[in-house]
């Protein structure tokens, strides 16, 4: 495949040296697939081999289409994310605080103050509406499962649908995607079964496992009030596939997830998103020290950006490409958007890292793409 060395290289590399079992990248520019690898095994055992067809849950990363589905039904009905929650949600414990400050991570909702079933949307709302806010804007902490509960319900009281629906109707289908928030049956034969990774131990120092690791503190409560789907093994159940989650229930394959972000540039033919949706997603609303995740973060309106060192102006790492957005899901699963190329960026796998943020095979293809953009000035030479 000429003009992908270097990603060819680090998927390769992410096989023989770091463990991968089976993954699949996409690269897309200007609206056209530049570069679709796969490899490796769906399953274990060998037996069923993973194809660029293949699909796996990719946790979080299924925020950056849920939320897009609801910035696209907010712009439909005429209303903007500076609409204050309460005006829709009264019962909102935040009430003045605006839709775009709750999709920024600001609510300081990331645990409710007591558990709910993951499968009970109604008592995850009353669970979340019952729940002091552990802080306020401008101070933002990530919401790795709550967050899905809150733009359910608003997409509900804008719509009348459940958000996995609006995404199918309005978004997933009329562009074919690959992308599912709630997998059809006629779907379930091409899922991969996820494994867990090995534990980093380097980690365990870092303030975030720190916390995480003991029982009761606000990092390991934001992970585990929202119970039911908590392990890799109920991940791999079709209970997980079709729960409709908008946190962490997506079912995709590597091409789904770039040609997604294609849309979000505006580069898909239909031209899903107008460009007023566009900017709420690459505008960043809020950049600094995350109070979850306990290292610096920024977000637009549901999208991970790469934060800004203050002191040097510089971005603080690069998982977004080259001032791009996207999101990274637990275990590696990754996707971004780059404008300032056309490019977008799509990755899955099952063999999961135990990292907060894209572990190294993540990283080593990120780095790939931005290498093969900067050796060919701005494009794959394809």
């Amino acid at each position: 495949m000429k003009g992908a060395r270097h990603i060819i290289e680090a998927f390769e590399k992410n096989f023989r040296d770091y463990g991968e079992l089976g993954a699949s990248v996409s690269v897309w520019k200007e609206g056209r697939e530049i570069v679709s690898l796969h490899s490796g095994f769906a399953v274990a055992d060998e037996t069923r081999p993973w194809t660029e067809r293949s699909l796996v849950p990719v946790y979080s990363a299924t925020k950056g289409p849920a939320s897009a589905a609801l910035l696209l039904a907010l712009h439909r009905q005429g209303a903007s994310p500076e609409m204050s929650m309460g005006e829709l949600w009264p019962e909102f414990p935040l009430p003045y605080a605006t839709i775009a400050q709750m999709m920024s991570h600001q609510c300081g909702l990331a645990a409710f103050s007591r558990q709910a079933d993951v499968f009970d949307h109604e008592d995850c709302v009353r669970a979340l509406e019952e729940t002091v806010p552990a802080w306020q804007p401008p101070e933002h902490g990530y919401h790795p499962h709550t967050y899905g509960v809150m733009l359910d319900e608003l997409m509900i009281r804008l719509t009348g649908e459940r958000l996995w629906a609006y995404w199918d109707e309005y978004i997933r289908r009329p562009l074919n995607l690959d992308f599912f928030i709630r997998l059809p049956e006629s779907e379930f034969s091409r899922v991969a079964v996820l494994y867990p990774g090995k534990m980093d131990m380097s980690n365990m120092g870092t303030p975030f496992y720190l916390e995480y690791m003991k029982k009761g503190t606000p990092v390991n409560r934001a992970f585990n009030t929202l119970i039911g789907l908590n392990s890799v093994r109920q991940m791999n159940t079709p209970a997980a596939w079709t729960s409709g989650m908008p946190a962490f229930g997506g079912v995709a394959s590597a091409r789904g997830m770039a040609q997604f972000y294609q849309a979000c540039l505006g580069l898909d033919e239909l031209e899903v998103f107008p460009e007023t949706v566009r900017g709420w997603m690459r505008d960043v609303v809020v950049d600094g020290p995350d109070l979850t995740l306990k290292t610096p973060t920024a977000f637009s309106c549901g999208f991970m950006h790469d934060p800004v060192d203050l002191s040097t102006g510089r971005k603080r790492r690069h998982l977004f490409g080259f001032g791009g957005f996207g999101h990274a899901g637990a275990g590696g699963s990754h996707a971004y958007a780059d404008p300032e190329y056309g490019l977008s960026f799509g990755y899955a796998m099952n063999r999961m890292d135990l990292n907060v943020l894209p572990g190294v095979k993540t990283r080593n293809l990120i780095n790939a793409a931005m290498k093969e953009i900067h050796e060919d000035g701005g494009g794959f030479d394809t």
